[in-house]
């Protein structure tokens, strides 16, 4: 039994007997009957991998008895006992009695929380290699471990899942903050119905799902079969059910961490001296539970995440269109089990439905899961259980609502809806099965069934006609912008957009860009930030238009999301999700602010950044090229999550186009590549060289623009190049980070900052490259070769030439002073 409190009419029983206890601890890894544990004093692991003993956390003065890593700088709890009964000083002890019972207790022996195994011979407690705190006997079974009762960690070797015995499950849940670790509102737990899965909770309410086992991975998590560095599996016999990992090479600590933020994290650590976020969950709109609604299927590569499976339409069409999806799809064509004019359709590379509900059978092919789905009518789907080397193996169908389905760009599994006969079509790979009836009987029905099909989409067609006739205002702005076809991006009227923001008031102006000044506003309750063109913009109709067709089409966490706009006259409007800390160049280039940007802080901007880049040149369905990206369009949400903003230059290529060319050079000079600002040429390699300006003015405070000495003319890109040439590249790193950053990890970035600002654009890495570089080491890295950089010009002044003008800027390649 485990307890985080115990009864007050066995508190005399235990305060006569603790005292007896109270004698010097033994150093090492176990704790026996009559060597106590008190506060100050530890014990470690064998392998000295993990330490127990009283702590506190973060800013707390309350104590409490955890498990953390021994050897890692940073505090890292992995495990907590008292969780809501801490003490208030540190007068606590940790004690085994003599029957096995596990007590925290205070010098007058009050006790705070107390575990109570079944009563094993000659009993101790270890801290094991693992991590696992156990109570064993001399027969060396564990009466108890904490590995049977986690707080918000996963470990190596511990089972997360079900006793189908007991019918007890281990769930994780997460700290109440950084400072508490009372349980707070998520919850991470295994659902043993249907097909297990796990679910993440917020208080009842789910929150994600990682979709069943597949024989690889959890359905939901396609990137498992991915992961080198780990051997994952799921164990479902009579006993037990349980997911758990270790690790290949036993020297690299990982851990599954419930964040107090409700997010599921995969961390790893680095000889650097940080934790590396390897995978997460949420991480879109499209992981959250059913946001898209019954029969329907969520695409994060969509402008428009959600969409009706095949034969179902929109159960709610007007809240559809204003993109609440919450109600999902309905069939458009009832299915008449009766008749067998029926088939099904593939959904392919998707997250299998919530199976707490299936019906499952282990030993069917996929051939019997479909007879078996035929002949009852109120299977509404199904898909093989597992699949293990491309073979598939048992049966899955499900009944009632399909909820929560994704799409994945090149993973996930086959899922077989059932349709009726009108609505199956030609779809690939899609089979079918008729009941076998006389041909001509077959035919007549198949007849009937399209010339319904066709009836009912011509009555829809003289709908939507009739409301076309009657459109606002407003819509006849949408199609005179030509964006309503394709991207259904929503239209605000202009006293809406006035009234949001207070009439443009000064008071609520957030900044002022080439495109013209932001506003904070409140619009439909919702913060919003406004993009307002200003008519003295140099930027016009056509950069407004490319921002609304680029942006909406994106869905990723380290891009601005668009909202919504507005055409009135000659105003032109964007609205975007406001971002609480305004843009990244408020924070590195103003020395009191900067000082809120600790290493860390920057490294996952920089990361982030990374990420957002990768997504628009590769991981997107359209191949973007930013053109623009700089520190004042790198926008910080809340976490000082990065999110990448304006995309007025951005230009859509080919997904195998290489480059492209434009006579009209646009830009923020600093940041612009050799290449496309003498000749126009842009491409990938452009952006990367825009994003090593932008690694290298985090890493050091300073604006490339600036000149800094006064000999050679030099910007921040040559500085830090001869100060990396000459073995000085410590000097490059922002003094108000004081001696507090990794130094090796402030080097790697340096060194991949110089990769990116090579001035052959063949030299420069892929950003893909450039994202693992990150996690790898810094001397695998090739070694940096000369940058293209600015030479700025002095004027008679003594100032620096600020022009907009490409005439006045110089490439060039330099070497060493």
């Amino acid at each position: 039994m485990f307890g985080g409190r115990i009864q007050s009419k066995n508190l005399f029983f235990f305060a006569a007997v603790l005292p007896t206890l109270f004698v010097v601890s033994g150093a090492g890894d176990s704790l026996v009957f009559g060597r106590p544990l008190p506060d100050g004093e530890f014990l470690v692991s064998s392998d000295g991998v993990f330490k127990l003993g009283f702590f506190s956390p973060g800013k707390s003065s309350f104590r409490y008895v955890g498990i953390w890593y021994n050897r890692i700088t940073v505090q890292t709890v992995i495990w907590v006992a008292n969780r809501e009964t801490p003490l208030k000083d540190s007068t606590g002890v940790l004690s085994i009695s003599a029957s096995g019972g596990l007590f925290i207790s205070d010098s007058r022996g009050k006790v705070y929380w107390a575990a109570l195994p079944a009563m094993p011979a000659r009993p101790a407690a270890k801290l094991l290699p693992t991590g696992n705190f156990a109570v064993s006997g001399a027969a060396g079974e564990y009466a108890w471990q904490s590995f049977d009762h986690p707080t918000d960690t996963i470990l190596p070797y511990m089972k997360v899942g079900v006793d189908w015995t007991t019918r007890k499950t281990k769930n994780l849940t997460s700290w109440k903050s950084a400072d508490d670790p009372a349980p707070g509102d998520y919850t991470f737990y295994p659902n043993i119905h249907g097909d297990p899965q796990t679910f993440l909770l917020k208080g009842e309410n789910q929150v994600w799902r990682s979709g069943p086992w597949v024989g690889e991975k959890f359905s939901g998590i396609p990137q498992m079969t991915t992961y080198d560095f780990f051997k994952l599996r799921f164990v479902s016999n009579a006993k037990e059910a349980y997911y758990e990992f270790t690790m290949k090479n036993t020297s690299i600590l990982s851990r599954l961490v419930l964040q107090a933020n409700g997010v599921m994290e995969r961390l790893v650590w680095k000889e650097e001296g940080h934790w590396t976020l390897y995978w997460y969950a949420p991480r879109d709109d499209c992981d959250h539970y059913g946001y898209c609604g019954p029969f329907a299927v969520c695409d994060a590569s969509q402008s428009l995440l959600c969409d009706c499976l095949r034969g179902f339409e929109p159960s709610s069409p007007e809240n559809w269109k204003l993109r609440d999806w919450k109600d999902g799809c309905r069939r458009s064509t009832a299915v008449e089990c009766e008749s067998g004019a029926y088939g099904f359709v593939k959904v392919t590379n998707a997250k299998l439905p919530d199976t707490s509900r299936v019906a499952m059978e282990k030993t069917m092919g996929m051939e019997e899961c479909r007879e078996a789905c035929l002949r009852n009518c109120s299977c509404a789907a199904y898909a093989a259980a597992q699949v293990v080397n491309g073979t598939e193996h048992g049966c899955l169908m499900w009944s009632g609502e399909l909820v929560d389905i994704r799409i994945y760009y090149d993973d996930g599994g086959d899922l077989f809806v059932r349709l009726a006969l009108a609505d199956v079509g030609d779809s690939p790979g899609a089979p079918r099965r008729i009941w076998p009836i006389p041909a001509a009987a077959a035919l007549l029905l198949l007849l009937l069934a399209l010339l319904s099909r066709f009836l009912w989409r011509r009555r829809k067609s003289n709908r939507v006609a009739m409301r076309s006739s009657h459109s606002t205002k407003s819509q006849q702005r949408k199609v005179e912008m030509n964006t309503s076809p394709e991207l259904d991006l929503p239209m605000y009227e202009l006293p809406a957009i006035i009234a949001a923001t207070d009439d443009f008031s000064a008071a609520n102006k957030l900044g002022e860009g080439g495109f013209g000044p932001v506003y904070r506003g409140l619009l439909e309750g919702k913060e919003v930030a406004v993009k307002r063109l200003a008519k003295s913009s140099s930027q016009g109709l056509n950069e407004f238009m490319n921002e609304v067709s680029v942006i909406a089409k994106l869905q990723h966490r380290n891009l601005v999301g668009l909202l919504g706009c507005c055409v009135d006259g000659e105003e032109r409007i964007l609205i975007y999700e406001y971002m609480p800390h305004g843009s990244l160049d408020s924070f590195i280039f103003e020395k009191d602010k900067a000082l809120q940007l600790d290493w860390s802080t920057r490294f996952r901007i920089i990361t982030g950044v990374a990420r957002g880049l990768l997504y628009l040149h590769q991981d997107s369905r359209l191949r973007i090229i930013h053109r623009d990206l700089k520190a004042s369009n790198v926008l910080l949400a809340d976490g000082m999550n990065p999110k990448i903003s304006d995309f007025g230059l951005a230009r859509v290529v080919a997904s195998d186009e290489a480059e492209g060319n434009t006579r009209r050079v646009v830009g923020t000079y600093g940041y612009m590549s050799p290449e496309y600002a003498m000749d126009g040429t842009f491409s990938v390699k452009s952006d990367v060289f825009s994003f090593g300006v932008l690694v290298l003015e985090m890493i050091s405070g300073r604006k490339n623009r600036a000149i800094f000495d006064s000999d050679h003319r030099l910007n921040l890109v040559g500085d830090a190049w001869n100060l990396w040439k000459e073995g000085k590249e410590r000097e490059i790193v922002d003094s108000s980070l004081g001696a507090s950053f990794p130094t090796a990890e402030a080097l790697k970035c340096i060194k991949i900052g110089l990769l990116c600002v090579q001035e052959r654009p063949e030299d420069r890495p892929e950003i893909e490259t450039v994202v693992l570089m990150f996690g790898g080491n810094s001397e695998a890295l090739p070694r940096p070769k000369p940058p293209g950089f600015i030479v700025a010009r002095v004027c008679p002044d003594g100032s620096s030439n600020s022009s907009n003008s490409v005439n006045d800027i110089t490439f060039t390649a330099i070497s060493g002073r």
